[in-house]
């Protein structure tokens, strides 16, 4: 074992695969690196770094996939931009031997990461504008087209990432142009149809039919579901493929690599069963060839594009994209014009919803919740109180005013006889109905605001009193015999 401890200055043998060999020395570690090793200057070659292993228990192993590495390096030509060469890829160029012939590591080329970040903070724009990356949805394009031809160089040589997510891919900040590094832990396609398998891989992007497989046994279909998520999310402002709104809220809340085993995809041709799109997707927008790419990459019983099929539809897209009248750093693809505008207009009309809404006071049980407190509720406990007290009297005043008025009913009518009498029997019936049925509709509309209303008996007797009132008033003033209700005198 070799952990733990810091090795500059100590020195190892370089194999080269011409079989040239040179004694190197490490200088100063520059990072501790991940689960395999740590990571080296190199004092004889300031262009390379060293990944020396943690641990020698797999050096035979080690030392033979760095030598498929070695023999079947991956073609990738030369990324040039504005004068300027970048390294695209820290693949193996020699194996380093220690003094007893173990296999301890390895030299690759030197990947300045200062001047690369993280693909993941592409995609997002409040970091974007907190690492001051530019705003041009076309370098988003762009490094879309630059995963997509690393991956495909990748294939072509038999190899697989597996583990391929954006966190594990750099771009400079630049150009765009795409870095990768750990690459010794790729499946790595070895002699005589040997494979030395990935260990890694990574939730959110594991393609459906193959969460019950070992990342050993992942390829080629792994890589290109994982692609194809890399390309969604960098098309489509960082929104994943398999994420959206949940179309009840009362379902079970699914994870992002639930929904990819389930196909729930959002955003193709039908719409999904557990969720819509996120809302502020630009997917409509995108070009048609595209969306068909995506449909087969991420439904049942699709043909998953090839890199390489990205990797030519990229190239199409950079070669006609639309720059944006409105805002020169949005582009877009199709006559439907800019997604990226509408995006935002609607972000900030839902702002500004929002903002309404915090600015209106909220209430609970009718009083602003701002308001609320001790003094206050036994201030508006005794204004209640002092207000029920007052409707109170004024009701028993208007039963009051009300029983007066029934009792002289039979006076206060008298110069209407004529009129009565004209009006007929019929009429009369009439005209009583309707006042009872007036006084109950009143009795029912006022009986919340009226406390002693919802008295039933009272309400009950009231409308009796009246009929009774009303039917006498209309016998005598209609002069009926004086023995239809008894013996007369």
């Amino acid at each position: 074992m070799i952990e733990h401890s810091n090795l500059e200055g100590c020195a190892f043998a370089a194999i080269f695969p011409d079989g040239k060999f040179e004694r190197i020395t490490l200088a100063e570690m520059i990072n501790r690196g991940g689960a395999a090793g740590k990571i080296y200057r190199v004092k004889e070659f300031p262009q390379y770094v060293a990944k020396i292993f943690h641990s020698k228990n797999k050096s035979a192993t080690n030392r033979q996939k760095l030598e498929s590495m070695l023999l079947n390096r991956p073609n990738f030509p030369p990324a040039v931009k504005n004068g300027v060469e970048y390294v695209q890829i820290a693949w193996p160029v020699a194996i380093l031997d220690d003094d007893k012939g173990f296999c301890v590591g390895y030299i690759m080329p030197f990947i300045n990461m200062d001047e690369a970040v993280s693909l993941d903070h592409l995609m997002q724009k409040a970091i974007r504008q907190k690492l001051h990356l530019s705003e041009k949805y076309s370098y988003r394009v762009f490094a879309a087209y630059n995963v997509s031809s690393m991956v495909a160089a990748l294939h072509r040589a038999g190899h697989y990432i597996v583990d391929l997510k954006p966190s594990n891919v750099s771009v400079y900040k630049d150009s765009m142009i795409v870095a990768m590094v750990d690459c010794d832990g790729f499946s790595i396609k070895g002699e005589k149809g040997n494979r030395y398998p990935a260990e890694f891989v990574s939730e959110e992007y594991i393609y459906p039919e193959g969460m019950e497989l070992d990342c050993a046994d992942m390829g080629e279909e792994q890589d290109k579901f994982a692609l194809a998520v890399i390309i969604f999310k960098l098309l489509n402002n960082g929104i994943h493929p398999f994420s959206g709104v949940p179309r009840k809220t009362d379902s079970e809340m699914l994870t992002i690599q639930n929904r990819i085993e389930e196909y729930h995809y959002a955003y193709g041709l039908w719409p999904d069963s557990y969720q819509a799109p996120h809302p502020y997707s630009i997917h409509e927008y995108f070009d048609p060839k595209t969306l068909e790419l995506f449909e087969r990459a991420f439904t049942k019983g699709g043909v998953r594009p090839t890199a390489e099929e990205w990797q030519a539809h990229l190239r199409y897209l950079l070669k006609n994209l639309k720059t944006c009248k409105k805002n020169p750093n949005h582009s877009y693809f199709t006559s439907k014009g800019c997604g990226l505008c509408i995006a935002e207009e609607r972000f900030k009309g839902n702002m500004q919803d929002l903002k309404k809404q915090m600015q209106t006071p909220q209430m609970l049980r009718g009083m602003e919740i701002s308001s609320i407190s001790v003094e206050n509720m036994e201030r508006d406990k005794a204004e209640k109180h002092h207000e029920a007290l007052k409707i109170q009297r004024l009701t028993c005043v208007g039963i009051f005013i009300y029983l007066i008025f029934f009792g002289l009913l039979f006076k206060i009518i008298t110069p209407l006889a004529d009129n009565l009498h004209q009006m007929g029997y019929g009429a009369q019936a009439l005209l009583t109905t309707l006042v009872i049925f007036g006084i109950n509709r009143f009795i029912k509309h006022y009986r919340d605001r009226l406390p002693l209303l919802q008295n039933k008996a009272l309400a009950q007797m009231l409308q009796v009193y009246a009929f009774i009132c009303i039917l006498i008033a209309l016998i005598f003033l209609n002069e009926f015999p004086q023995d239809l209700f008894g013996p007369a005198l």
